[in-house]
């Protein structure tokens, strides 16, 4: 199913998963999709492996993490965050380092102060290779550390390969 991509988030300067200059990171992108989820797309490499060609566990909880709270940003605009409070995860595949990989994630239940989300780490045949679930405290980002928008360069990063559709499936 084709799904339009309604808005791209910003990336940062040095965070391990969105910073574009962060030699270890991810440099992951994040798109807004029309059904109000949030997509990751990032390509793992080598440094990110656990297992020989997977990607570590920890590595996975910290894209899946970061996607769930980023869901926030779609009803709230990037002022709102999301504060981990509990994440879980259950690992049913495992997670190749040669191709891109997609992560998708939305708010399950929004309350006052805090929100609940879930996602998956989806493989190319739309499989889900792992699941995750968490609760959010909904913090704006001044509370939450000296941030720096034009040192951390906090923006969206056009790029000519970013899609405007695409095909999610889920089995």
């Amino acid at each position: 199913m084709q799904i339009k991509i309604v808005k791209k988030q910003p990336n940062s300067r040095m965070c391990f998963v969105c910073g574009l200059q962060n030699a270890f990171g991810l440099k992951s992108r994040f798109y807004e999709l029309e059904t109000g989820e949030i997509m990751a797309v990032f390509q793992p490499s080598s440094e990110h492996q656990g297992y020989p060609g997977r990607l570590h566990g920890g590595i996975a909880a910290t894209i899946l993490d970061e996607t769930i709270g980023r869901a926030i940003m779609v009803k709230y605009s990037d002022a709102i965050w999301g504060v981990t409070v509990d994440f879980s995860m259950r690992l049913r595949k495992p997670v190749p380092l040669d191709r891109e990989i997609r992560v998708v994630g939305r708010i399950v239940s929004d309350g006052k102060r805090t929100y609940a989300g879930s996602g998956e780490i989806l493989l190319e045949d739309g499989s889900v290779a792992i699941e995750g679930t968490g609760k959010y405290l909904k913090m704006d980002i001044t509370k939450i550390a000296d941030f720096d928008h034009e040192g951390e360069q906090w923006r969206v990063v056009a790029d000519a390969n970013d899609p405007e559709t695409v095909a999610l499936t889920r089995q």
